[in-house]
Parts: C-alpha cells; structure tokens; sequence
C-alpha cells in the first residue's frame, strides 16, 4: 500500500508538471498569435511612416531632376541652358543699373554750388568725382559751355544717347532666350509627337503604354520652354522698367543742368 502510494506521488511529480505544461502552452501559442499580428503591426506600422515621411521629404529638387530626366536630356538641356544664360545676363545687368542709379538732386545740388564758388572747372571736378550715367552727362555739358548753351544742350542730347545705349547693353540677349526657349520646348514637342505616332505605326496599336513616352516628352518640354520664358520676361520687365526710370532721370536732371547754366551765365556766379 504504502508503495502504490508512493508510485502514485511519484507519477503525480513527474506528470503534473508535463501536464502543467501541456495546458500552458495553447495559452503561450495563443499569446505569441495575438502577439505576433501587434508585432507585425507595429513593425509595419513605421515602414506606412517611413514611406509618408520619404514622400513629403522629396525635395522640389528631386522633383524638378526626376521630370528633367523624363522630358529627355536631350530636349530639355537647350531649354534649361536658355534659363541658365538668360538669367546671369538679367542678373549682371540688373546689378549694373543699380550701381548707376544717382541721386540726381543731390547732385545738382553740388554743381549749383560748385559753380557758385569755383566755376565750371569745380563743377566738373564733382560730376568727374561722381559715378552713373548722368554724371557723365553733366561732364559732357560742362565741358562744351565756353561754347555757348547750344552747344552744350547738343552735347547733352547726343552723349544722352550714348548712356541709353550702354544701359541697354544685353537686353537683345534676354529678349532672344525669351523667345528660344518656348521654340525649343514646342520643338521636343512636335519630336515626342514624332516619335510616339512612329511607335504607333510599328505596333499597330493605339494604346496609352505605348504613346505614353512620346506624349511626356512633348508635354515636359513644352511646359519647360514655357516656365524658363515666362521666368525670364519677369526679369526683362523689370530691367525695361529700371532703365525707364534712369532715362527719365537723365532728362530731367540734364534740363536742370541747363537751367543752372543758363542762369550762372547770367548772374555770372
């Protein structure tokens, strides 16, 4: 008796605990199914992340290389050259013609008083001094008054002239690439058109995947031509607006300088 019960115990020690176990382990598997589904999610969930973090990180950079690249280099390198050069123009002139802008009362201001006090020759020791267009005016006109008014209204007139054309220097050059660069968009256009009709004739089938490289190109070129000009006829409008201004500042001041002339001839002061 006493054996039976100690086989029984013995049994229960080494059994229990398989059986233990045994129950245990649906409840483990269950656990890790549960919990494997949440760890899927939570390990997909920063890929959903990531891939929304890398679409609002591309860059307008990025954008603009990828359709450069889809538009086809070789279409879309003339347009983008066209910008290129039409904008280091615009910017070299737009710096030029700040640096000649003048204070044109304050100037005539100091030649009034100039010739007050020491004649023309100090008069001219100012607008030598002073730099823009209508200070070289001035130089010109002060140069030709022991000649007479006439004269010196003459000088002003043609040396005024000269100044216009210098500040119009390059303008010729933005103006062509305003309009080369829609001719060479509306070029790659009727080439991808070309190209895409040329693909249909070979297939003998009008279907989007196989048109659908020859209309990006004509569409991507065009739009480029059609952005690189209007870039640039912003530019242009305000390089014709600023000379615009000088010119209208050279007439004015030069007719003052006139009058300052006429009247030191009078006075004799």
């Amino acid at each position: 008796m006493r054996k039976f019960i100690a086989l029984f115990m013995l049994a229960g020690i080494l059994f229990v605990p398989a059986f233990a176990n045994a129950q245990d382990a649906p409840a483990d598997t269950a656990a890790a199914t549960e919990a494997t589904p949440a760890a899927e999610e939570t390990a997909a969930s920063p890929t959903v992340v990531d891939d929304e973090i890398v679409a609002e990180e591309q860059s307008f950079h990025q954008l603009i290389k990828e359709k450069f690249i889809e538009g086809d280099p070789l279409y879309m390198t003339p347009v983008l050259l066209c910008l290129i050069l039409g904008l280091a123009i615009a910017l070299e002139r737009i710096i030029t013609l700040n640096m000649a802008t003048t204070n044109t009362k304050k100037l005539l201001l100091k030649v009034e008083e100039a010739l007050a006090s020491g004649g023309v020759e100090a008069a001219k020791e100012i607008t030598r001094d002073t730099k823009g267009p209508v200070a070289s005016i001035f130089t010109q006109g002060l140069m030709r008054y022991a000649e007479g008014i006439d004269m010196v209204e003459k000088s002003i007139v043609s040396y005024g002239s000269v100044e216009m054309g210098r500040l119009e220097k390059g303008l010729i050059w933005v103006s062509l690439f305003i309009a080369l660069a829609p001719m060479l968009g509306f070029f790659g256009t009727v080439v991808g058109m070309i190209f895409a009709f040329d693909t249909i004739e070979a297939a003998g089938d009008i279907s989007p995947s196989i048109v659908a490289g020859g209309i990006k190109i004509a569409l991507l070129t065009t739009v480029a031509g059609l952005i690189a000009a209007m870039i640039l006829q912003l530019f242009y409008n305000y390089l014709v607006s600023k000379i615009d201004s000088l010119v209208n500042d050279m007439e004015d001041a030069s007719i003052s300088l006139v009058d300052i002339l006429v009247k030191h001839k009078l006075t004799g002061k």
